[in-house]
């Protein structure tokens, strides 16, 4: 049955994130096209350079990474897709059940406390943090921490870049629980807690039963 949320060790993290976000800034940044990077490729883009850049490129996957880095994410493969479409339907079944919060698709951009802007392959958000969102926020890119990311690789995808991802985007800035799911390296599937919470890898797609999602038993 789905997993209820552990306690979250980075509770207060958002502060001291917020204070060290100019520490982490660079004189130039890279630009990341699938597995080609443009290194020093232009100076640091404002959040408002960034966005319209999202804006400009709507059929685009566009991340920022803490130290200003643009990641231009490549199309998934076949059975990436599969399992995006399978674990995203998995999510969207059991919060029609439970009514605990709300769901969102690969193309949501999550602005973090420390300034990076992510796009998990799914996210869930309880109901108490959505309610205290504003509505105006709503209908931009929001600045708000999911509770709950799935990540899934792709073959083109680096293992360690996500798992640094995970770690340092999503953990590192809140989010309570996160899986990362690889259908590419076939072994078998371990659980490794990496925090509390914690992120895992597994090589085949859950079943709804299966599913590590926020909330109940």
């Amino acid at each position: 049955m789905f997993g209820k949320f552990g306690e979250n060790k980075t509770t207060g993290m958002e502060s001291t994130i917020l204070k060290k976000k100019k520490s982490t800034a660079q004189k130039t940044i890279d630009i990341i096209v699938g597995n080609q990077v443009l290194k020093g490729a232009r100076p640091p883009m404002l959040d408002e350079e960034f966005f319209e850049l999202c804006r400009n490129n709507p059929d685009a996957r566009i991340e920022q990474d803490q130290y200003g880095n643009i990641n231009v994410m490549s199309p998934v493969s076949y059975n990436s897709g599969n399992f995006e479409a399978e674990i995203l339907g998995d999510l969207i079944i059991w919060n029609r059940k439970t009514k605990l919060g709300k769901t969102f698709s690969p193309s949501t951009l999550f602005v973090l406390p420390d300034g990076q802007k992510r796009m998990p392959d799914a996210a869930w958000i309880s109901n108490e943090k959505h309610n205290k969102l504003p509505p105006e926020e709503r209908e931009q890119f929001a600045a708000i921490v999911p509770d709950f990311v799935i990540e899934v690789r792709n073959p083109s995808d680096e293992l360690e870049a996500l798992q640094r991802k995970m770690t340092e985007a999503w953990l590192a800035n809140g989010v309570r629980l996160a899986w990362l799911i690889d259908p590419v390296e076939k072994r078998p599937g371990a659980t490794s807690p990496a925090a509390n919470p914690y992120f895992s890898k597994i090589s085949t797609p859950p079943s709804p039963a299966r599913t590590c999602c926020p909330g109940s038993s």
